[in-house]
């Protein structure tokens, strides 16, 4: 009888250790990552670093955040690309880092 209460002491106890391991259920209705659901916040200032993006890509960039009538585009000292273009009707300065974040001034 002792070897039997020490085996279904030892089933008890990897029943319980393995009941407290589990996770807890996952809400259905909850987002499953908040922060990829949450829109980054723009770049405060273009990085300098070794840019890696031919004029096309840079301009492609440019045009795919929503401006338009891209001119002047050249690279930077620091490997910035600097332009001239638009939106919502204004002609404003943009810059494309070496990690593709877009900033406007």
């Amino acid at each position: 009888m002792s070897k039997m209460f020490s085996f279904l002491l030892a089933i008890g106890i990897t029943s319980i250790a393995g009941a407290y391991a589990q996770q807890p259920p996952v809400n259905p209705n909850a987002p499953s990552n908040p922060a990829v659901t949450t829109p980054a916040a723009p770049a405060p200032a273009a990085m300098p670093g070794a840019n890696s993006f031919t004029e096309g890509q840079a301009k492609l960039r440019i045009e795919n955040d929503g401006y338009t009538a891209v001119t002047g585009l050249n690279k930077d000292a620091n490997g910035i690309w600097q332009a001239t273009a638009t939106k919502g009707g204004q002609n404003v300065h943009v810059s494309v880092d070496y990690q593709g974040n877009i900033v406007a001034r």
